[in-house]
């Protein structure tokens, strides 16, 4: 049986790109999304549950407890009604404490859901679940460039235009980008006797797995060269938490060595912790 979590976590995670587009923004054709204000990248969090489930799919091949609800090709409606009739209920003619019952088999079998939440009230309703586990936009430590590269192609599609020329392409990157995020774990949400998700130990030593792995199974040209390079995990004593996340935070201090105009790698930044503020009732755990 599965031990629910009885602490609440804060957690900063640094990763950086080299030479790609970590998150593509479709508004702007793709390029790297960037703050038109100062400059600096932005990876959004839903670019990195993404991630986070990819990661768990390919580890747990959607064994019992471990699917993922958001799915490429799969209608969200789909796994709806697999809960109804997993639950011998109608779909069509379902009271409130039918929903519940639903809401409760997606929370079981669904790894997301239990972890992120999900809006489930769709036309075979199961109710809406609010996820223990959030992130923040990710941002850069400094500002991006949003470089443009030109590509050729050297064959065609189509048989008739064999003997063109070849085309052009393009191609978006940011030559070096260190990115900082942040999220929270409540265990209150994990565990409410009404709401809560079931969200465990076993998911959370998951989860960390995934944020540390991030990028390992998830290459691709476009995404050039993506690490975890740090993730600091503040576990409180308690549910509720001893002391408010931007205060811990800004424990985690990130800036440019000495001399670096442009910086082009990690050891082009200097990452420092004040153990010393660390406030009680708190451990600061460096997992990467």
């Amino acid at each position: 049986m599965s031990s629910p979590i009885t602490n609440r976590y804060d957690f900063v995670l640094l990763f950086d790109v080299e030479n790609g587009n970590p998150n593509g923004d479709p508004d702007a054709g793709n390029m790297p999304r960037i703050d038109p204000e100062t400059g600096h990248g932005i990876v959004t969090d839903v670019c990195l549950k993404r991630k986070v489930r990819n990661y768990v799919e390919l580890c747990k091949q959607d064994a019992p407890g471990y699917r993922i609800y958001i799915k490429e090709g799969v209608p969200l409606n789909q796994n709806h009604e697999e809960a109804y009739k997993a639950l011998d209920l109608d779909p069509k003619n379902a009271k409130l404490s039918d929903v519940e019952k639903a809401r409760r088999w997606m929370c079981v079998n669904f790894f997301d859901v239990r972890t992120f939440g999900a809006v489930m009230s769709t036309e075979i309703n199961c109710g809406q679940v609010r996820g223990p586990v959030q992130l923040n936009f990710s941002r850069s430590l400094d500002p991006i460039v949003q470089q443009e590269v030109t590509i050729t192609r050297q064959t065609v599609t189509r048989i008739e235009d064999a003997g063109k020329e070849r085309t052009m392409g393009r191609k978006h990157i940011v030559p070096y980008g260190l990115y900082r995020g942040e999220g929270y774990i409540s265990a209150r949400l994990a565990n409410d006797p009404a709401k809560g998700t079931g969200f465990s130990e076993e998911d959370l030593e998951l989860l960390w797995e995934a944020l540390v792995n991030l990028f390992e199974h998830d290459r691709s040209a476009a995404r050039g060269k993506m690490a975890t390079r740090k993730l600091f995990v503040f576990k409180h004593e308690s549910e509720l938490g001893t002391a408010p996340a931007h205060k811990l935070f800004d424990l985690i201090r990130v800036k440019r060595c000495e001399g670096v105009a442009v910086p082009r790698s990690f050891e082009d930044y200097e990452v420092s912790v004040d153990r010393e503020a660390l406030p009680a009732g708190v451990e600061l755990i460096e997992m990467v």
